[in-house]
């Protein structure tokens, strides 16, 4: 399914005050007003003038603070900015109320004719990604590259792991949900996030759980926060079941843009099984799967996810001077994701032979 609230891997160089949104160093936040929202957007200026423009778009209850690791690492080669999508990060809610998969799409949209720089270089995850794959179909000349980390596309079979995200979409679970853990800490709860999230939860680093944290307690104060979550969780539910030519995967299809997928072989939330399909479906792509990352490699291992990131601007002819070694090493991540997988699903079924289910 879709990721949820997410921890930022980097501490802000000072603890922000109460209801502050934390900026990392050599970041900047702003404000853009369009017609029906309002859009915060993190920046982190290139290193020099004239470099092309890149755009980030977060999963479900995430922010732009999720591409806080990875931004730094591509200043030398893009203009980079991450959005808070509406209702989610600092960014206040839609006016219309819409959360839909389309009225994420249509804001992104909106927010590119506003910058009116020309096609980007833009970059998705889990509902992001399902959200830039509609962009990229329908409005093929705002996007010069995409690239999809763990895309919320449809699945045949959902992970079980996935099933909890996915009932927030049903009316009253999550104000059910907000009842029944009414006393859970914040640390709690980002624990558990953590442990959905990541492929080695282990991995964070103290600041970085402290962050989010703080973050997690800014955001529960928010009277908004639990029906974005709820309503945009419905926006992906509905996004699976449609078919034809609104249908994700068709969309995927129509997508002329060169294309990076990056999947995660520990990730619970995205089968990383799926890559194979999103790999035939988009047309001109290129698959990078990570062993040891779960749903969110770009906060997990963004040097990974800048190098594929670097190649795919080389292979499009904006990046000189890179050597292009994807193809072996896709393929052998990818080999080696499978017999992680394989070892993973025996495991799996053993526990559920021992359980009688």
């Amino acid at each position: 399914m879709s990721s949820t609230e997410l921890p930022n891997l980097l501490a802000a160089t000072a603890a922000p005050k109460p209801g502050a949104v934390a900026v990392a160093e050599g970041e900047r936040l702003g404000s853009v007003g369009l017609p029906g929202l309002t859009l915060t957007v993190r920046s982190r200026p290139s290193v020099r003038a004239g470099l092309p423009p890149a755009l980030f778009v977060h999963g479900l209850g995430g922010s732009s603070q999720n591409w806080s690791a990875l931004m730094p690492l591509l200043e030398d080669v893009v203009d980079c900015e991450a959005i808070d999508l509406p209702g989610f990060g600092d960014s206040p809610p839609p006016d219309d109320g819409n959360y839909s998969i389309t009225g994420h799409a249509r804001a992104v949209i909106r927010y590119l004719d506003a910058r009116a720089c020309g096609p980007v270089h833009l970059v998705g995850n889990s509902l992001g990604g399902a959200i830039t794959t509609r962009v990229a179909a329908v409005r093929p000349d705002l996007v010069r590259t995409l690239t999809l980390v763990s895309p919320a596309l449809p699945e045949l079979r959902v992970q079980r792991t996935a099933v909890p995200t996915g009932l927030l979409a049903v009316p009253g679970v999550a104000a059910l949900f907000t009842r029944l853990t009414r006393d859970w800490t914040a640390e709690q709860r980002v624990r558990g996030v953590m442990g959905l999230c990541y492929g080695d939860p282990a991995k964070v680093t103290p600041e970085g759980f402290s962050a989010a944290v703080r973050e997690m307690e800014r955001r529960l104060q928010l009277p908004y926060f639990w029906d974005a979550m709820a309503r945009s969780a419905r926006g992906v539910v509905d996004a699976y079941t449609l078919g034809g030519q609104h249908g994700l995967w068709r969309q995927a299809e129509r997508v002329l843009a060169p294309t990076l997928l990056v999947y995660g072989a520990r990730d619970l939330l995205v089968s990383y099984r799926m890559a194979r399909k999103a790999a035939a479906a988009f047309r001109d792509s290129r698959l990078l799967t990570l062993t040891e990352a779960g749903h969110v490699a770009m906060m997990e291992d963004p040097h990974s996810v800048a190098t594929a990131f670097r190649e795919l601007l080389h292979d499009v002819g904006e990046l000189d001077g890179v050597r292009s070694a994807r193809g072996s090493r896709a393929a052998e991540a990818d080999g080696a994701a499978e017999d992680a997988g394989d070892t993973r699903d025996a495991r799996t079924s053993d526990a559920r032979t021992g359980s009688g289910s």
